[in-house]
């Protein structure tokens, strides 16, 4: 089918708050990079059609090369990434067919996406358009100005949004040729969308669909990582 769903995956993040030479998603997890977790989920799931990965031009030659040790089951395309989130996902973008149903965008540093949830998203996107995964917020959200609080913002008007983000194709591009026209810079796709003046649903994403980004998120990936080995030995 001409109608296809791709799947944007930016790993040209420098990783900072991790300290130290490597950058997080090529940090080690189980003896493969984060991101090559991220890539087995995406490459195992019948909802994508293709995956685009964007990475820092210096690291095009590393990444192939751990992917070519993979044998995933989908090709992955390897693509520079820009400056920042929002460049790199224009490029890959660009990349896509015009023909493309549905744009998936999701971290490179969040390797515990399930199927479920994937299919879920694209799902929802043919239907409603433009929509992203997240939780509520079990914290209370204060404003501030300078370190001191201007105001409290009610809990259950608040959600913590995570990936995947997805997108009819003809909607993400309108929001991407707008932000870049005007010189709009957003922190996630859905913000882009938003900024368009298109309605972002949200489904309930998953505490374990977590963000890896500094080095006390580690050994909570290690034990989700043994979790779904022992998952995937029973099921076996």
């Amino acid at each position: 089918r001409s109608m296809s769903v791709v799947a944007i995956i930016p790993a040209a993040g420098t990783g900072i708050r991790m300290g130290g030479g490597t950058p997080k998603q090529f940090l080690s997890l189980d003896g493969v990079p984060i991101f090559v977790h991220t890539l087995r989920k995406f490459a195992a799931s019948a909802a994508i059609d293709e995956i685009f990965l964007g990475v820092r031009p210096e690291e095009m030659d590393r990444a192939s090369q751990e992917i070519s040790k993979e044998n995933l089951a989908k090709t992955v395309r390897v693509f520079a990434g820009g400056a920042s989130r929002q460049e790199t996902v224009a490029r890959c973008l660009d990349e896509a067919s015009p023909e493309t149903e549905v744009v998936v965008v999701h971290d490179a540093v969040r390797p515990f996406v399930d199927l479920a949830m994937i299919r879920q998203i694209v799902d929802a996107a043919r239907r409603d358009g433009a929509v992203i995964l997240a939780i509520p917020s079990v914290d209370t959200v204060k404003k501030v100005e300078r370190l001191t609080i201007t105001g409290t913002i009610p809990r259950e008007r608040i959600v913590l949004a995570q990936t995947p983000q997805a997108f009819r194709y003809t909607i993400l591009r309108k929001a991407f040729d707008r932000a870049l026209a005007e010189g709009y810079y957003g922190t996630d796709e859905s913000s882009l969308v938003e900024h368009d003046g298109h309605d972002v649903k949200v489904l309930m994403g998953s505490d374990r669909n977590i963000k890896i980004t500094k080095p006390s998120d580690l050994p909570l990936a290690r034990l989700f990582i043994a979790q779904e080995r022992e998952h995937a030995r029973a099921e076996g």
